[in-house]
């Protein structure tokens, strides 16, 4: 009997460089001769995956922003799965903003990648739903080669990594 070949598909950014460039993007910023005075913080929760900006204005957070995916888009990290969420007011006239990265693929995404890999009809090509990945396998790496065209043409709102391709 015939071996069948596999590959995973997966999302995620490396936590280290998501620190690292939290961390240069912070000593850039403090640096800066508008932001003398100010208060900034900008952290990394890890076990969370979010990053907190905590500034003066919304004007000093949008600037924060762009130095922060600067250093992001720098140490090559997935800039599709970054989730900004919406300004928020904090005590003493201040602002807070939310950043949350996506480790995972969720469940409705990875349903709609299984259907549409379904949907190819490729001869005895099948997905499946594995945790926060999807196992694609099936006896043709040609095949398998033509799944990962067609989902990298697609945009799926998230980074897809392929791997342990055997």
């Amino acid at each position: 009997m015939a071996k069948d070949e596999s590959f995973d598909i997966t999302t995620g950014a490396d936590l280290q460089e998501v620190d690292n460039a939290v961390n240069q993007a912070l000593r850039e910023i403090t640096g800066r001769f508008d932001f003398k005075g100010i208060m900034v913080e900008v952290d990394f929760d890890r076990t969370e995956g979010k990053i907190n900006i905590h500034t003066s204005d919304e004007y000093k957070a949008d600037a924060i922003w762009d130095v922060l995916l600067g250093r992001l888009i720098a140490r090559k990290v997935p800039v599709k799965n970054l989730k900004r969420e919406p300004l928020e007011r904090a005590g003493g006239d201040t602002v807070r903003q939310q950043v949350t990265l996506i480790q995972g693929i969720e469940t409705d995404t990875a349903k709609s990648i299984t259907k549409f890999i379904r949907d190819r009809k490729l001869k005895k090509v099948t997905a499946q739903q594995q945790g926060d990945a999807v196992r694609v396998s099936g006896p043709s790496r040609d095949d398998l080669q033509n799944v990962m065209k067609a989902l990298r043409e697609e945009d799926w709102g998230i980074e897809l990594n392929f791997g342990n391709y055997r």
